[in-house]
């Protein structure tokens, strides 16, 4: 008598429906996997958890309300075995940092999806990590840099915004040589010449969004 397979229970996190029907036909069209849940941002995302108890999620890092790495934390602080793939279309080595810190298992560029979701659905499910070469090319080159502060991302956040220092110091109640100081200290880090090149970079590397 032939036992049944165990099917991979997995839930698909993202706010683009059209990328989730795609999901959905890849994993669906396996005979070891189920898709059992989906969520479209992450507040739904910790609750679809909590209801379903998945055995892989796959989670993407900008949603609206929660993001995606608030949802990996408090899924994680709740289950700890969990097990968590990051599907983005984002390379910065900040927000990979962020994610596999906050317990995700493996990262998936969305560009990739076709190539390498299944396989990687497997390989996690089966307890292993991945991180994409090019990713962790880009974590190594940054390995040795000084990160910055939280007050300095806040810095280089507002002047993103287009804010002078000034603006930026009555903002954050602290004075205008303050905000020198940190801008200073910012490109210094960041090896920026100025300062719409250190916001290119942060943007880049997933420092700050806006």
């Amino acid at each position: 008598m032939s036992v049944e397979p165990k099917l991979i229970r997995v839930l698909s996190v993202d706010d683009h429906p059209l990328l989730r029907d795609g999901i959905a036909a890849l994993v669906n069209a396996e005979p070891d996997m189920k898709l059992v849940a989906e969520a479209s941002n992450g507040k739904e995302a910790v609750e679809k958890f909590r209801l379903h108890r998945p055995d892989v999620t796959l989670m993407d890092i900008q949603m609206p309300s929660v993001n995606g790495i608030e949802a990996i934390t408090q899924i994680q602080s709740e289950y700890p075995d969990a097990r968590i793939i990051v599907l983005t279309t984002y390379t910065g080595d900040v927000q990979v940092v962020r994610a596999l810190r906050a317990g995700a298992r493996a990262y998936i560029l969305k560009g990739h999806v076709h190539r390498e979701l299944l396989e990687t659905i497997r390989n996690v499910y089966a307890g292993k990590k991945r991180i994409p070469p090019e990713i962790a090319a880009e974590l190594a080159e940054h390995a040795a840099d000084d990160e910055l502060t939280t007050r300095e991302i806040e810095v280089l956040r507002l002047i993103g915004g287009g804010h002078a220092n000034k603006q930026i110091a009555d903002q954050l109640s602290i004075g205008e040589a303050t905000v020198k100081s940190h801008v200073t200290n910012i490109l210094s880090k960041l090896g920026a010449s100025d300062r719409t090149h250190a916001v290119t970079i942060g943007l880049k590397r997933g420092i700050i969004q806006l």
